[in-house]
C-alpha cells in the first residue's frame, strides 16, 4: 500500500435544528483534530441534504447556519479548510465514476437507505439511494486517510474502502503506469468517538437525539439560550436509583448512561472518571452539575453562531475562501482519475479558451 499525507474529512448535513448530538459526534471533534499535524477539511453536505426535499429559501439559511456552528464552536477557517459541498464541483464527477465502480449488491446492503425510505422505497429518490457513493466521492475526491464516524456512518465509510479497494484493484496497471504506485486512493480509516459519539434524548434513553422529535425537550439545540439549556437538562428523564461506582452499573439505566456520556462528553473525560466523581449521588446532585457543565460549554456558541448568522456575507466569504482551497486539491484527484480510466482530457490551453 502507497504512503499517504493525513488528511482527515468530514461533513454535516445543513438539514436545521443543529443539537448536542451533532455538537458532541461531529463539531467538537472537529474542533480537537486541529491538533493534529494533519491537513482537516470540514464540509457543509448541501449535496447530501437534497437527497430529501429541501425549501430552497430555508436551505441556503441552514448551510449558513452549519458554518457558523463550525466557526462558533472554534473551528478556525484558516487552519482547517470550512466549505459547502456544491462548490467544488469535483464531488458530483467523481461520484459518476465511482458509480461505475461500486457494486449494485454493495447499495442494497445499505440500511440507512432502507430506514429512511421505508414502506414506499419506490419512491424514494435515487439520490438517496445513490448517497453512500456520494459520500466516497466527498472522501476520496481528497484522498482522506481518516473520517471521523459515528455509528450510523461505519457503513457507509466500509463501502468507501471497498469502492476504494476495487478501483486499486481494477485500475493497478493503468495507476502503476501514470506514476502513482500501487494505489492511487487509500483505505480511509475510520476515527471512533469519544464517550458521547451517539447522543440519546433526553426525554426516552433509547432513542437518538433528533431534530425530528415532536418534543423540543426531547434535545438541547446548538441555538438553544443558558435559560432554556438549563430548563432541558433539568428536564431531563431519570431513573430513581443513585448512580453506579462503576461503569458496568449503567447496564439497562439508559437514561443514566446518556447523561453520564454527556457529562464526560462536554468535560472531555472518561465515563470512568465521571462516576469517580458521582458514583453513588442522587440525580438531584448529578443533574446541577450538568446544568452548569452544559450551560459553560454550549451558551457560548449560541450566542456566537447568533453573531455569525446576521452576518450573511461573512460566512459566504468563508464558504468561498474555503471552496476555493478544497477545489485546489481536488481538481488534480479528479483530473488523475480521469487519466487512469483513460479518459481524453483537454489540455491547459483549450480549457482557457
Amino acid at each position: 500500500m502507497a504512503a499517504f499525507s493525513e488528511l482527515v474529512f468530514s461533513g454535516v448535513q445543513p438539514t436545521g435544528n443543529l443539537h448536542l448530538g451533532n455538537y458532541l459526534g461531529a463539531i467538537k471533534r472537529f474542533v480537537e483534530m486541529q491538533e493534529r499535524d494533519a491537513q482537516c477539511l470540514y464540509c457543509v453536505v448541501d449535496l447530501h441534504a437534497i437527497t430529501l426535499w429541501q425549501d430552497p429559501e430555508a436551505l441556503k439559511g441552514q448551510i449558513r447556519e452549519v458554518t457558523a456552528a463550525f466557526l462558533a464552536a472554534g473551528i478556525d477557517p484558516k487552519r482547517s479548510i470550512v466549505f459547502n459541498q456544491s462548490q467544488v464541483p469535483q464531488h458530483a464527477e467523481l461520484t459518476w465514476i465511482l458509480n461505475c465502480v461500486a457494486r449494485l449488491g454493495w447499495l442494497n446492503r445499505m440500511t440507512q437507505f432502507k430506514d429512511k425510505a421505508g414502506k414506499d422505497r419506490e419512491a424514494a429518490s435515487i439520490g438517496l439511494y445513490d448517497y453512500p457513493v456520494l459520500m466516497a466521492a466527498d472522501i476520496l475526491a481528497y484522498r482522506a486517510t481518516h473520517v471521523p464516524v459515528g455509528e450510523d456512518q461505519k457503513q457507509h465509510l466500509e463501502l468507501t474502502r471497498n469502492i476504494a479497494q476495487k478501483f486499486n484493484n481494477d485500475f493497478s496497471g493503468s495507476i502503476l503506469a501514470h506514476g502513482h504506485g500501487e494505489s492511487f486512493f487509500p483505505i480511509t480509516e475510520p476515527l471512533i468517538g469519544g464517550p458521547a459519539a451517539r447522543v440519546m434524548s433526553l426525554r426516552d434513553g433509547s432513542k437518538k437525539m433528533s431534530k425530528s422529535d415532536p418534543s423540543d425537550n426531547s434535545r438541547i439545540n446548538l441555538t438553544d439560550d443558558a435559560d432554556t439549556i438549563a430548563q432541558k437538562v433539568r428536564k431531563a428523564k431519570t431513573d430513581p436509583e443513585a448512580l453506579p461506582s462503576e461503569v458496568a452499573g449503567l447496564a439497562g439505566r439508559p437514561e443514566a448512561d446518556n447523561l453520564v456520556g454527556i457529562f464526560a462528553a462536554l468535560r472531555g473525560i472518561t465515563r470512568e472518571e465521571v462516576l469517580a466523581d458521582y458514583g453513588g449521588s442522587q440525580f438531584s446532585t448529578f443533574k446541577p452539575a450538568l446544568v452548569d457543565l452544559a450551560v459553560e460549554k454550549l451558551a457560548p456558541i449560541a450566542g456566537e453562531m447568533k453573531r455569525l448568522v446576521a452576518d450573511p456575507a461573512h460566512i459566504d466569504a468563508v464558504l468561498a475562501e474555503g471552496s476555493e482551497r478544497a477545489e485546489a486539491l481536488a481538481a488534480p484527484t479528479l483530473d488523475a482519475v480521469k487519466d487512469i480510466v483513460g479518459f481524453v482530457r483537454r489540455g491547459p490551453a483549450l480549457r482557457a479558451v
